[in-house]
């Protein structure tokens, strides 16, 4: 059959069969290193553990606060962002309390005024939960959700805005997540954050993005999850096995010298945060029953913006976590009902399963990028007119990182949008892959642990670093 195939694809073929020679003999080397299973089975078992009841008990109570706009009442217990922030952090607080004080539980706020959602001066309030790290705390994987809901008019602080799935579902995939994670102890911490003034300018995310660069954090990955409990589309598609998430291209922090140096060698699609999406996607499969992930290569839906974005715009890894099919007749819009046609955000537009399945998505990958060792830093590649392709990185920090087992080269077509073959080539800090040519191929790197939970793989050179 070969001989009827063009002379790329023949070429192609003999190259994938020479690969499949290769993967072969990494599996039997894998299998040492991935003998011991007792975390993977604990990733499954914290899917599992995601209660619907929970979320849907939270999402209730959530949009009992009548609304929760930025500009709303804050002195009542029973209405408004102030009351809603409060019942949020109490919540945090009976989780901590249930662990031993394994959270440390905090607001965070800034007075904002002077902007055109925000005239007069108000205080952005979130809420934060800090998961610390046994050894190496100061490594952070964050999940957030956003705490605000809006109506029609964005202004109008005082109409009923329930806010159920946009976004009362992040909020409560989010407290749910620390509830299931917090019966476990982690190598790296991990931050769950209820972040205010969303629809009104990002306020929250930019409040926190600048004071965890103020403070040195070294951020891994941020999940935004804005709108995970809709299954029925405004185009008529009901669908619960799907989501997508969105994962924006070269990093805008990028300098000229970084921008000409991935002129010459790529990294347009390897970004972080396009490499952190790859990384959930393959946990989906893996981990998470009847769900399969888009990562689509964007910052956010067409035109539009998340809180995801103000990490990503001081250079942090960051995605969005959502449904696939959206609903516009329940987004930002009056409670009201118009040619037979049921408008608003309430209750029954979410899907509690489908809205804690995406949360075991987010508890799973925050579980293992916890548990892996830092991503590799300062990788390098080499191979020009050569026929083999060698990768460099720095050694972990054996302090931070006593779980490092060792680590694995990843490449994949350049027009692949996953990984497709790996080699775990031991604790060391550089491997050759002989006879794989470095023009066909995009390559990284990961760390692996002693169970065999890995990083995400970083992409070698400025375009993919993860930091130190």
């Amino acid at each position: 059959m070969i001989k009827n195939l063009s002379p790329q694809s023949r070429l192609r073929t003999k190259a994938t069969s020479l690969l499949a020679s290769t993967v072969f003999l990494s599996s039997a080397v894998s299998f040492t290193v991935h003998a011991q299973t007792e975390q993977q089975q604990a990733l499954y078992d914290i899917a599992k553990n995601v209660s619907a009841e929970n979320i849907e008990k939270d999402i209730t109570t959530l949009v009992n606060f009548g609304t929760r706009h930025t500009l709303s009442e804050t002195e009542s217990d029973t209405r408004g962002i102030g009351a809603a922030r409060r019942w949020i952090k109490s919540e945090f607080d009976k989780i901590s309390a249930a662990c031993g004080g394994c959270l440390e539980v905090y607001y965070q706020s800034e007075v904002i005024s002077g902007e055109k959602r925000i005239p007069d001066p108000v205080e952005v309030v979130s809420v934060i939960a800090i998961q610390r790290g046994t050894t190496d705390p100061d490594r952070y994987v964050i999940m957030s959700g956003d705490i605000d809901s809006r109506v029609s008019d964005v202004m109008d602080f005082t109409s009923d805005s329930p806010g159920a799935n946009d976004n009362a579902s992040g909020v409560a995939g989010t407290l749910e997540a620390a509830r299931v994670l917090s019966k476990h102890k982690f190598n790296g911490s991990i931050v769950y954050a209820a972040l205010a003034g969303e629809e009104q300018g990002l306020f929250g995310g930019r409040i926190m993005a600048k004071q965890a660069k103020e403070d040195g954090w070294r951020i891994k990955a941020v999940l935004n999850n804005d709108m995970i409990g809709n299954i029925e589309g405004v185009n008529g598609v009901i669908n619960n096995t799907t989501a997508r998430i969105f994962a924006e291209g070269t990093r805008v922090t990028e300098t000229e010298k970084e921008a000409r140096m991935r002129r010459f060698t790529g990294g347009e699609v390897d970004s972080p945060s396009r490499n952190l999406a790859r990384y959930i996607d393959k946990i989906a499969d893996k981990y998470i029953e009847n769900l399969d992930t888009m990562v689509i290569y964007r910052l956010d839906r067409f035109g539009r913006g998340g809180h995801h974005r103000p990490f990503n715009d001081l250079g942090y890894p960051g995605i969005r976590i959502m449904e696939t099919n959206e609903n516009y007749t329940r987004q930002h819009q009056d409670l009201r009902v118009e040619d037979g046609i049921a408008y608003g955000d309430t209750l029954d537009g979410v899907n509690f399963d489908y809205a804690a399945k995406l949360t075991g998505l987010n508890a799973v990958s925050l579980a293992a990028m916890a548990w892996a060792p830092n991503p590799p830093a300062n990788v390098e590649i080499a191979g020009a007119v050569q026929p083999s392709t060698t990768l460099k990185w720095d050694a972990l920090d054996t302090e931070q990182n006593p779980q490092l087992k060792g680590y694995k080269i990843y490449w994949r077509h350049t027009d692949a949008p996953q990984w497709e073959y790996s080699k775990y080539v031991g604790n060391v800090t550089e491997a050759t892959l002989e006879n794989v040519v470095i023009d066909n191929y995009f390559f990284g790197v990961a760390s692996v642990n002693k169970d065999g939970v890995e990083s995400v793989v970083v992409y070698p050179g400025p375009a993919g670093s993860f930091g130190e």
